[in-house]
């Protein structure tokens, strides 16, 4: 059976795909920091799992050879929303946006591409429409997630034909660390009209891209960063 490994299976998105690549008949292995919750997912769905923290590349090395070989996919679905005026944005914070997103994505890649080779695998990262289009308060995360889509492209070049490597870009989504942006209904409507299509994703939205993508579906699609974002990263809203 095909193995994709989802890590950041415990958020929204990465939730959402764990069960879509597990509906599709592929094997999802799960990794993330939250033991708990990690094993819930893990027991509802049935599959392998393990924990990390993708801060600690051993532990997240560790994490993804207990997937196996071969290997089908792995989906990169940890991120972070900081929001912060750029005069007021301490080193530290720029770093550890890096550390997150960049770094971790790279890591996890790196453990994973003798399995991915050997089953000439594909590889989704996450993005955000805030790596394009500008934003306020959004220079840390936006540099990041821009980095993002640097290194996929870079790493699509490097690995084809063996490896795809894809990125899935959304704009506001429901999930756990969007909490503080969509907790008001008023603040959440005012962003959903900012949308061609005036609504905030669900974590679906991502999931059903990233789970194409990872698909034998899509295996002459590499190197492309897509948006799933209502219009927002190309479309001027009507509002």
């Amino acid at each position: 059976m095909a193995r994709v490994v989802v890590v950041g299976a415990t958020g929204g998105i990465g939730g959402a795909l764990a069960r879509r690549v597990a509906a599709r008949g592929a094997e999802p292995f799960l990794i993330a920091r939250d033991a708990a919750r990690l094993e819930a997912l893990a027991g509802e769905i049935g599959c392998g799992s393990a924990v990390a923290d993708v801060t600690d590349t051993a532990a997240l090395r560790a994490a993804v050879a207990a997937a196996g070989t071969p290997l089908a996919g792995l989906a990169y679905c940890v991120g972070s929303i900081l929001l912060k005026p750029a005069a007021r944005l301490e080193e530290a914070e720029f770093l550890d946006a890096y550390r997150l997103n960049v770094v971790g994505a790279a890591m996890a890649v790196q453990a994973a591409l003798p399995a991915l080779a050997a089953g000439r695998g594909g590889v989704v990262l996450f993005s955000s429409v805030a790596a394009r289009r500008g934003f306020p308060n959004h220079a840390a995360i936006g540099a990041a997630k821009a980095a993002v889509e640097g290194l996929a492209v870079s790493l699509a070049a490097e690995l084809a034909p063996h490896v795809r490597v894809n990125v899935v870009a959304p704009s506001l989504t429901r999930t756990r660390i969007a909490e503080p942006l969509t907790r008001s209904p008023q603040m959440a409507e005012a962003i959903a009209k900012q949308h061609p299509i005036p609504r905030l994703g669900e974590p679906g939205d991502a999931a059903a891209l990233a789970d194409f993508l990872l698909s034998e579906a899509a295996g002459w699609i590499t190197g492309q960063v897509i948006g799933v974002d209502g219009g927002r990263g190309t479309l001027a809203g009507k509002g």
